[in-house]
């Protein structure tokens, strides 16, 4: 986290460093932020190999690649535990019938 020298607003990151969105005030990044984890307790996570059964359903959905009206859409599927909480979470998926264009659902 940084905030700007000039006007105090914060900084975003960039590939280059910071900016700052306010007075467009860019600093350049001058040392590398490791993140570091305790070997001894990992956290592990859990995902599905794909050999069970997936059901596709075909719905109206537009395709955003070329328009088509016809999708059709799946859910997978993943859970772990980090930090001594389990989580798990469900992604859902489209895949156009008109071009093949694939997308994760928001």
């Amino acid at each position: 986290m940084k905030f700007c020298d000039r006007c105090g607003t914060y900084m975003e990151r960039t590939m280059k460093g910071f900016l700052c969105p306010k007075c467009k005030n860019q600093v350049s990044a001058r040392a590398l932020e490791v993140n570091t984890f305790d070997a001894s307790s990992p956290n592990p996570v859990y995902v599905l190999d794909g050999r069970e059964k997936v059901e596709y359903v075909r719905i109206s959905h537009t395709c955003p690649r070329c328009g088509n009206q016809l999708a059709v859409r799946w859910f997978s599927a993943a859970s772990g535990e980090h930090a001594g909480v389990k989580r798990e979470r469900t992604v859902e998926h489209f895949r156009c019938t008109k071009c093949s264009f694939t997308w994760v659902g928001t």
